[in-house]
């Protein structure tokens, strides 16, 4: 089982950018897809960006060509590079570790992070 800790949130203004971490711990991290997920008051958790294996990427349609999704297997880590933010980004951001083979993680099975708060407001 893998245990994920993100880090990197907080608050930001419109327009901002933050960086936010996730370090894996536990298995073989480049055998896992990962993902982040985000969640807002009142709304479903969705996900914003995946990354498989093989380094193959997908993005949500309101966060492509702002957000970027990156892993670095020597050193455990999955990153989501956030640009121009707006106020609807506002939510706990979550990453997600699961072992689908060559593909995307399904946010079915797997491992979850405890979330980050990533708040944008002036």
């Amino acid at each position: 089982q893998v245990q994920l800790v993100e880090s990197g949130g907080g608050l930001v203004q419109p327009g901002g950018s933050l960086r936010l971490s996730c370090v894996a711990s536990g298995s073989i991290f480049s055998n896992y897809a990962m993902g982040w997920y985000r969640q807002a008051p009142d709304k479903q958790r969705e996900l914003v960006a995946a990354i498989t294996k093989g380094g193959s990427t997908k993005y949500a349609d309101s966060v492509k060509g702002r957000f970027t999704i990156s892993r670095d297997n020597a050193k455990n880590t999955v990153y989501l590079q956030m640009n121009s933010l707006k106020s609807e980004d506002t939510a706990v951001y979550y990453c997600h570790s699961e072992m689908t083979g060559w593909g995307y993680p399904r946010g079915i099975d797997g491992s979850w992070g405890q979330g980050t708060q990533v708040t944008v407001s002036s």
